[in-house]
């Protein structure tokens, strides 16, 4: 297996289709709130229960999407993923009011949360072994180019042409990642559903590496839902710029992490990551200036940069292929939790202690998620490498 081609065809194929739809998906970001406001002049609260519809609806799916890619064709599972994803974009031309529009951010939710899923089982499936770190930080970096484009691109045609256009080109888009995905070429599975429960919805072997995933995030959950506020009390700040340098961040280390982690281990490398994420938080609190805004950008996405694809690694290395989509979506789901945490928590936090506190609080958290990591997910994850070994 050593032989094995990491740019095979599917792998390029399905990260070229992934970077289609994650353009259409980083449309909605910087989008959302303000389609709500100017269309149906929604409050910070009603904008905050259609993000929060959202991501609730992608984490209760994900271990029903996990499910069916196990017990189903795995390539079928993303086709019909894919659509629905698309679909999602014409309902909002259509939706004319606030409640219609929070169920159609639910169902839209739940699309990403299925062909998020999807996507990144096919592509384990499609990456060997022991380059498992590299290709997922490859296959990661085309979420952080459209991180880093998208918004641009989506803010612009909303004031050039409004927002509508907005759904259609998402919907354009998105569709060439689906045609570009009917070019794989996968097995045919003969998979055969389990009797629906707990068991056949989460993978018990991922949870402990999933659970320190979601301390890490709980920091990013906050700074993209709250940075944009935080800028406009920093001199010469512009939120845009935080995403692109932190974009930038993340496509730095994505690649160099997943070869370190192929090649050592994941004990460095995370803590590498976790310190650097501690670090940003610091100067994003301390340094309330446009350098230390920007600078912390960078630092905190080379930090997360590093954290996803090498605890995703860890997360299927000592998985049987048939049990794929159940530890993505434990891992995806628990994930997401993270992100949805950060949210709520900074929103608490912000009106007790101001931004600087928050930021100092959050850079307490990756203390919890360090100490986690080197009490319970290191010595778990190299138990069950000496159990396989001895298998």
């Amino acid at each position: 297996m050593s032989n094995y081609k990491l740019a095979s065809k599917n792998f390029i194929l399905i990260t070229i289709a992934n970077l289609f739809m994650a353009i259409a998906f980083y449309f909605m970001t910087p989008v959302m709130s303000v389609y709500m406001a100017d269309t149906f002049g929604s409050t910070e609260q009603q904008v905050g229960i259609a993000m929060f519809a959202f991501t609730i609806a992608a984490i209760l799916i994900r271990p029903f999407a996990g499910y069916l890619l196990d017990g189903l064709n795995r390539h079928t599972v993303y086709l019909v993923s894919f659509i629905l994803f698309i679909v999602s974009f014409w309902g909002y031309p259509l939706v004319g009011t606030i409640g219609l529009l929070v169920v159609l951010r639910f169902f839209h939710g739940m699309t990403w949360g299925s062909i998020n899923t999807s996507a990144y089982t096919l592509v384990i499936d499609f990456i060997p072994a022991e380059r498992r770190g590299l290709g997922l930080g490859i296959f990661g970096m085309s979420m952080n180019v459209a991180m880093a484009i998208s918004p641009i691109i989506a803010l612009n045609i909303a004031k050039a042409t409004g927002y509508m256009w907005v759904f259609y080109t998402a919907v354009a888009v998105c569709s060439v990642g689906f045609i570009l995905i009917t070019f794989l070429s996968v097995a045919k599975q003969r998979g055969r559903l389990q009797r629906l429960s707990l068991s056949s919805l989460l993978e018990r072997k991922t949870l402990p590496i999933a659970l320190n995933a979601t301390i890490t995030q709980i920091p990013y959950g906050g700074i993209i839902s709250f940075i944009a506020l935080y800028s406009r009390s920093v001199s010469d700040a512009n939120f845009g710029i935080f995403f692109i340098l932190m974009a930038a961040g993340f496509v730095s280390t994505r690649v160099i992490c997943g070869w370190l982690y192929d090649k050592f281990g994941p004990r460095n490398v995370i803590t590498g990551g976790i310190s650097a994420i501690f670090v940003g938080l610091i100067v994003l609190g301390y340094f309330a200036s446009a350098v230390g805004f920007y600078s912390a950008a960078v630092i905190l996405g080379a930090g997360f940069g590093v954290l996803s694809p090498t605890f995703q690694a860890m997360a299927n290395k000592y998985i049987a292929p048939q049990r794929r989509g159940a530890a993505n979506s434990t891992y995806l789901a628990c994930f997401d939790s993270g992100m949805a945490l950060g949210m709520a928590l900074f929103g608490v936090l912000i009106r007790l202690v101001g931004y600087k506190g928050t930021f100092f609080v959050a850079a307490g958290v990756e203390i919890v998620a360090m100490t986690f990591f080197f009490t319970i997910t290191l010595p778990y994850f190299r138990k069950l490498g000496s159990e396989n070994c001895g298998q």
